[in-house]
């Protein structure tokens, strides 16, 4: 998709992720929500760096799609599912690792997992979900018809 083709909240979120991305480095920044995932190009093999709110759970690292399937980081790891990962602990204390990235479309694992994050998160989440259409009062049934169409990796980091 051409640069013009695409929404221009998409072409204004990936200046947004190129700052974010450069601030976090610098030790600004919600480390504590947020991950730098480095992917390679499928088209240019040139590594891509994108900032993701992740949520760990059972030693691996779930990052959600806001744009599904379609997300440029996503078809990324699609096409190449070895990606790098650094994850802020302190100030400048970064943790750095290299991980495989499984990809996921499936409806009930994205709801599996929106599930945890709702639980975690439940006012920041759940008013994000409801902005996209989710009963304030749902159902399992409503979440899965809501997850349909989203995506999320789950990143394994390597032994």
């Amino acid at each position: 998709m051409s640069a013009q083709a695409q929404p221009l909240i998409w072409r204004i979120m990936r200046r947004m992720n190129q700052r974010m991305a450069g601030n976090y480095q610098r030790g600004f920044g919600p480390g504590r929500l947020v991950l730098l995932l480095t992917t390679t190009g499928r088209k240019s093999g040139q590594p891509r760096l994108t900032p993701l709110q992740y949520e760990e759970m059972d030693g691996a690292y779930y990052v959600g799609s806001a744009r599904g399937a379609q997300a440029d980081w996503f078809r990324n790891i699609q096409a190449n599912p070895g990606v790098q990962v650094q994850i802020k602990r302190g100030k400048n204390e970064f943790m750095r690792f290299s991980a495989t990235a499984e990809a996921v479309t499936d409806p009930g694992r994205v709801a599996d997992f929106l599930e945890a994050r709702l639980k975690r998160h439940p006012l920041m989440i759940g008013f994000l979900m409801r902005l996209e259409g989710l009963p304030l009062k749902y159902s399992r049934a409503d979440l899965e018809r809501f997850a349909t169409g989203k995506a999320l990796a789950i990143i394994h980091p390597e032994p």
